[in-house]
């Protein structure tokens, strides 16, 4: 019998001390970039949950009462901001009603606020398609804008935890140096592309182009969010045959039609890119998506 009891009490320290320590800060990423960001920063100090996929449109998340309640226990809400999130974002922090994570709290923290930000419209006007009255917000597909992001990150997270304040300059200091050399890889390796023409399926690779130097001759929609009728796509096909390019690309989450069509009726590739973290199965983390970036786009241009 004291064996029995022996050995349940030894199975009880056991469990007590194998039981995952809770974490220091609940986060709600509102793209799986942030999302992955945040984990490279906090590691096991911080629980995160991403409201969208690799493969949906983010623009089009719907406001789940799943989403409403996972915002309601965060401490911290992560999004891209410059109304990426406009359709949806502002229903989930009013119906969550947690002051925390409310804009203008330590709580709300949008990535494109330290980014410098490209095609800032003139006038707004809703006749032009989707446009951002504070630029273009697909800034993930530069990775140089993850360094500002990850040190704006990083001080939030001391501001919020400051218990936790050396494990997260630990963690983003080792973050900064291991990017920062990516960085240079990827830029090695897609050397070869510099002034290589393509055209795009939706302006969502502005800051890409300026990153890699690639010059972007047609959009295949006419205005941005604007599906292409038949008569513009017969102008764009005259276009790059009058100007050819080297590639159509595409986000995971788009449809495929029209840079398909484009490549049987102009011989254009068709390459899909994973646009985010989960986009594709090797872009796994923020260095995979990368990786499979660039490893697309330099076989694309060998087609």
């Amino acid at each position: 019998m004291k064996k029995l009891l022996i050995c349940a009490a030894l199975a009880s320290i056991v469990s007590f001390t194998a039981a995952p320590a809770k974490a220091a800060v609940n986060i709600f990423a509102c793209e799986p970039e942030w999302g992955a960001l945040a984990q490279e920063i906090g590691g096991d100090t911080v629980s995160v949950y991403v409201a969208s996929t690799g493969r949906q449109d983010p623009h089009q998340i719907q406001a789940r009462p799943s989403l409403i309640a996972r915002a309601r226990s965060a401490d911290l809400a992560f999004c891209t901001g410059a109304e990426l999130e406009v359709g949806w974002m502002p229903v989930i922090l009013r119906q969550a009603a947690n002051s925390k994570i409310q804009p203008g709290s330590p709580g709300y923290l949008e990535a494109a606020s330290v980014v410098s930000m490209k095609e800032i419209p003139q006038r707004l006007d809703r006749a032009e398609g989707d446009v951002h009255a504070a630029g273009n917000p697909h800034i993930q597909t530069d990775p140089r804008n993850f360094l500002p992001v990850a040190d704006l990150l990083a001080a939030r997270l001391t501001a919020i935890d400051p218990a936790n304040a050396a494990t997260y300059k630990t963690r983003h200091d080792a973050f900064i140096t291991k990017w920062k050399t990516a960085i240079q890889k990827w830029e090695t390796e897609a050397a070869p592309l510099k002034g290589a023409p393509v055209a795009t399926q939706h302006k969502s690779w502005v800051y890409l182009l300026d990153w890699l130097q690639l010059k972007e001759v047609v959009a295949l929609e006419p205005k941005p969010g604007v599906p292409p009728s038949s008569g513009y796509l017969a102008e764009v096909l005259a276009k790059v045959k009058a100007a050819p390019v080297k590639m159509t690309i595409r986000a995971a989450y788009e449809d495929e039609r029209s840079s398909q069509w484009l490549q049987q009726n102009a011989g254009v590739p068709a390459v899909e890119l994973p646009f985010t973290v989960g986009g594709s199965d090797k872009a796994k983390d923020l260095f995979g998506l990368f990786d499979d970036t660039i490893d697309h786009l330099v076989k694309g241009a060998r087609q």
